[in-house]
């Protein structure tokens, strides 16, 4: 058995930060969720665009992403602020379903300053309970993790990647949940990615999910040269993207895919260890921002060229193989693996370095985008508002 200090959710659940979320529910609502951080020490504002005149599928993805957001279990309370209650209640509701607290404040019939005022004072109570929420022995069979590269180039499918592969592969085989995505970026892969899948549904499910993304794209009749591949890829060398695609699935390791989850799929953990496919954007930001709300509470970024993304409440360690992103771009990188490509140190040895660095992280350790406020938070939005 391994272990690790996390904090114990009211639904058992394990996290490895101890935040208390501010949660606005629509855009009118940023600067009073804002407002409430600037006030209040030991609070984490989320700011986004959306939420006024959404409807259907892409109402219930806003919902779930904020829901699960708040539920995520780095999260030991949350307030979240509405320009109306009824929509802001329904988010609220989720989250309660953990068993954590949650309050909602309505700005209207209040107007911003009397709503951070009321929210300041329940938000400081949140922190001081919070505070003295204690890390506690935990089997590492309990953690959630995700991963994803960005700004990748050749040298992510040499070395970065299938270092991260070699984690996945452990933490499946030690019982934790792994999760991937980037719909898009596996073309040219996905029937390797199809041919991994545990049974004949979740193959189907898988193809089903990735052909229809696919066709949005197709629809528009779009060339996607410098959005698949970004202009990042084709600078490091990768020029269509089943180059990239096949680098990028080094991540997944070994193991079979027994897991797969749409947009509003929640998370069902197996028995036995679980690697997840989940339906994401490829957009860093956005996969991340959907990987937390997910339950992710720590995701293993790659990036050859120098991807710089954080989240408010995951920590987000940054790994690269390229000697060059991890001289120039040190203050970002918290591992580097380059050395792989020169054969100083194998495979296996790589995968440790990363799984080593990932425990301290779990345990406490601050990732260099926690300490450079990167705090990417950036909902999947699916068509126009109403």
């Amino acid at each position: 058995m391994m272990t690790i200090k996390g904090y114990i959710r009211e639904n058992g659940a394990v996290g490895v930060r101890n935040h208390v979320l501010v949660l606005p529910l629509d855009d009118l609502s940023n600067s009073a969720a804002l407002g409430v951080s600037k006030i209040v020490n030991g609070v984490v504002a989320v700011p986004h665009p959306y939420g006024r005149l959404q409807f259907g599928r892409d109402l219930d993805l806003l919902f779930h992403i904020l829901s699960g957001t708040g539920a995520n279990p780095n999260v030991a309370g949350v307030i979240v602020i509405g320009i109306e209650d009824n929509w802001a209640n329904r988010v609220a509701d989720g989250i309660a379903k953990t068993g954590k607290p949650v309050e909602v404040f309505p700005i209207e019939g209040y107007g911003d300053l009397k709503t951070i005022e009321r929210a300041s004072r329940k938000a400081k109570e949140m922190v001081q309970e919070a505070s003295e929420k204690q890390r506690t022995e935990v089997d590492i069979s309990s953690i959630v993790m995700s991963v994803k590269c960005g700004e990748s180039d050749t040298t992510s499918g040499l070395a970065s990647n299938p270092s991260v592969g070699v984690v996945v592969d452990k933490m499946v085989d030690l019982g934790a949940v792994a999760m991937f995505g980037e719909t898009s970026e596996l073309t040219g892969a996905e029937d390797i990615v199809a041919d991994k899948m545990a049974n004949e549904a979740l193959r189907e499910k898988f193809l089903k999910i990735y052909r229809e993304y696919i066709d949005v794209i197709e629809r528009e009749g779009a060339d996607l040269l410098g959005s698949q591949p970004t202009q990042g890829n084709i600078k490091g060398g990768l020029s269509t993207i089943e180059e990239k695609a096949l680098g990028n699935i080094q991540k997944l390791g070994h193991r079979k895919v027994n897991c797969v989850l749409d947009y509003l799929d929640p998370l069902v953990r197996e028995k036995q260890g679980t690697l997840c496919f989940v339906n994401t954007s490829s957009a860093a930001a956005e996969a991340v921002t959907l990987f937390a709300a997910k339950g992710s509470v720590l995701h293993l970024f790659t990036t050859g060229q120098g991807n710089i993304v954080g989240h408010p409440l995951i920590p987000v360690i940054k790994i690269t193989g390229n000697p060059k992103t991890a001289r120039t771009m040190s203050e970002h990188i918290d591992v580097d693996v380059s050395d792989l490509l020169d054969l100083k140190i194998s495979l296996e040895e790589a995968g440790e370095r990363v799984f080593n660095y990932m425990l301290r992280v779990m345990n406490g350790r601050l990732t260099a985008a926690e300490v450079l406020h990167h705090e990417e938070f950036s909902p999947i939005k699916l068509y126009i508002s109403a």
